[in-house]
């Protein structure tokens, strides 16, 4: 661990607790959104216990998942259109609270919850499994095909986490619309799957080999 890296990590969190936070309350027009601080509660505290355990454990790994600056320009537009869709969505979630726009019941709420935080485990057991992996397409030095554990299901198992992550966070904000925004991801996310297996089967040891091995890339037996 070192002092810069500290930084960088405390500074991209509390920047993104403000940015979310402004994005979700202003719209709404109170802090007293019940689902919003419910979100905010659920997305950051798991973050900051896992950011510690990686800066202590594998801070190489922590410095990759900090880096999001795409070197690929069409990699870099879906990491665009993900920005705008996750702004527009927060904006209309804390609008939907302000002006009383259908807002999903409780009993949703609540098991949306359940999925994002099973989710969040998720993500980090795919972090275990895959300590090469990064925000960013690329090939690491000495990097290997991981082909055992969630890998050994799908081949984007970050994706699939992601994308029940993702749906399930308007389901917490308890808006449908915001939903229907969010529905967005599978579309943009099947862009940079394919993007990101052309440039892996180039330079990435056995990734075709890999592909013939496990057929699905982030649903079991559909895709």
């Amino acid at each position: 661990m070192t002092i810069k890296l500290f930084i960088q990590a405390i500074t991209k969190y509390i920047l993104g607790v403000l940015v979310i936070g402004l994005l979700i309350f202003l719209p709404a027009g109170t802090l007293s959104f019940f689902n919003g601080r419910l979100f905010m509660g659920l997305l950051f505290i798991p973050m900051f216990f896992a950011g510690i355990v990686l800066m202590v454990k594998n801070p190489e790994l922590l410095k990759r998942r900090l880096n999001a600056k795409e070197k690929l320009d069409e990699q870099a537009l879906v990491i665009k259109l993900s920005g705008l869709m996750f702004a527009v969505g927060f904006v209309v979630a804390g609008l939907g609270y302000r002006f009383h726009w259908f807002m999903l019941p409780t009993c949703l709420t609540a098991a949306a919850s359940v999925v994002f935080l099973v989710s969040y485990a998720l993500y980090a057991e795919v972090l275990r499994e895959n300590t090469y992996l990064s925000r960013t397409i690329e090939v690491q030095e000495n990097q290997k095909v991981i082909d055992t554990g969630l890998y050994g299901i799908v081949r984007h198992p970050m994706y699939s986490v992601t994308l029940l992550l993702f749906l399930s966070m308007p389901l917490v904000l308890g808006s449908v619309y915001a939903f229907i925004i969010f529905c967005a991801y599978p579309f943009i996310i099947a862009k940079r799957i394919k993007s990101e297996e052309l440039f892996l089967e180039k330079e990435l040891a056995g990734y075709t080999e890999y592909k013939e091995k496990v057929k699905c890339r982030i649903v079991p037996y559909i895709w």
